[in-house]
């Protein structure tokens, strides 16, 4: 036996060295695993830690901050609205509360607005909204189907309405949820019963690997509802905001949908959701959604400055002609390192590796400097800022080729050190 044989190396390796800031975040209660640097400041699509190493952020905040980090659209219009009113509470309007709802109606085509904090608390309501409608015009029917794999939240009602996964598995499953599999119209068709009082469905599946519905299906969705009476929500949370390239993703399909939920990009970084309704859905009564902080002046001018900027002349164009660009660059490393599918719209990509290596990637890019998420173990998400320019584009590639190299290697070490 030889006592002085080193060790096989690991993937761990690919972990930074700890930074020099000292801060601890031994009194923050376990949530989601982090990595040690602290981030001190950001830019567009740049973040700097406290040791100033900068950093090419393409997850942005899990796709919340949609027009970058301290654009100053958003930094003048918080500063402006904190100087004038914060919050008068949720018993009073506000100016900034009236214009966004008024704005979201208009420019998506629904008919009535409610402002909250989270996607999660938007998906809450949409289940609430679309149980009252079948309380009225559906006799009771409460039974809500959604697509397995999605993901609408955290709270108990969104968890339920969710497939399930490691965060479910110390909840309780409330009732009244069914799930079936994604992009599946017959089993769709065979889960609908008397007490089915709505589908709730994302146009693309974010959390599971970012996976689009095909046309067929949500439009075949769309049609069931019709022949059935029953209402169609679409959490768009990750998907709206121009995300795909237009302001909601049910404008690529070609579907229109009774309730949406929106969330994350709505803010471009700061707590803000909506929940929009239209026609037969609009049936809330006065007291049947109550919220300390929803809607407030601070939350509401930030909506409305992100609103007005995606809205500009100009701005899907360059997010669709941006999210082309991201694509064709992930499909050729794709090629080169031999990965799999590449699924996405506009600048919300997925690419699915070769193996389980998703973590190791994300790890080693981080080491190169670029901020990525993996939402699978093997799957990468893309959802850099949509005003992210090509010139980031090249800069993250270059990374993430290196990063893909870093665990080549590491996994080539591994192989030797195991077969030693």
């Amino acid at each position: 036996m030889n006592l002085f044989r080193r060790p096989a190396p690991s993937l761990d390796d690919l972990i930074l060295e700890a930074p020099s800031d000292t801060s601890s975040s031994e009194s923050l209660m376990p949530s989601v695993a982090r990595p040690p640097q602290v981030f001190v400041r950001g830019q567009g699509s740049w973040l700097w830690d406290s040791d100033d190493h900068a950093y090419l952020d393409f997850s942005q905040g899990n796709a919340a901050n949609s027009l970058g980090h301290s654009p100053q659209v958003l930094i003048k219009a918080l500063a402006d609205q904190t100087q004038a009113l914060i919050n008068p509470g949720n018993g009073l309007h506000n100016r900034a509360q009236l214009n966004l709802a008024e704005r979201l109606c208009h420019r998506t085509g629904s008919d009535q607005a409610y402002l909250l904090n989270t996607g999660a608390e938007a998906v809450e309501a949409a289940i609430k909204l679309a149980r009252k409608w079948g309380q009225l015009h559906r006799g009771g029917a409460y039974r809500i189907i959604s697509a397995s794999a999605g993901c609408h939240g955290r709270s108990f009602a969104a968890m339920s309405a969710s497939a399930g996964g490691p965060e479910n598995r110390f909840e309780p499953q409330l009732p009244g949820f069914s799930h079936v599999p994604f992009n599946d119209l017959p089993a769709l068709h065979a889960a609908v019963d008397a007490q089915t009082v709505a589908i709730l469905l994302e146009p693309i599946q974010g959390e599971a690997g970012v996976i689009p519905a095909t046309e067929h299906y949500l439009k075949g969705v769309e049609r069931l509802c019709r022949e059935l009476g029953i209402l169609l929500i679409l959490d768009e949370v990750q998907t709206g905001m121009g995300r795909c390239g237009t302001l909601l993703a049910e404008q690529q399909y070609g579907v229109r949908a009774d309730i949406i939920t929106l969330g994350k990009g709505l803010g471009g970084g700061v707590p803000l959701a909506a929940l929009l309704a239209r026609g037969k859905a609009c049936c809330f009564d006065v007291g049947e959604l109550e919220g300390t902080h929803h809607g407030n002046a601070l939350m509401a001018s930030a909506g409305l400055a992100v609103l007005d900027s995606v809205l500009e002349h100009g701005f899907m164009d360059h997010v669709r002609e941006s999210g082309v660009y991201l694509g064709e660059g992930l499909a050729r490393l794709a090629y080169r390192y031999d990965h799999g599918q590449l699924r996405g719209h506009g600048l919300m990509w997925g690419l699915t590796l070769s193996d389980d290596s998703a973590d190791a990637v994300v790890k080693a890019a981080l080491h190169e400097g670029l901020i990525l998420q993996a939402p699978q173990p093997n799957c990468l998400r893309f959802t850099p800022a949509l005003t992210v320019s090509k010139s980031n584009i090249d800069e993250m590639l270059l990374r993430l080729a290196r990063a893909f190299s870093r665990v080549r290697t590491a996994q080539l070490q591994c192989r030797k050190g195991i077969a030693v």
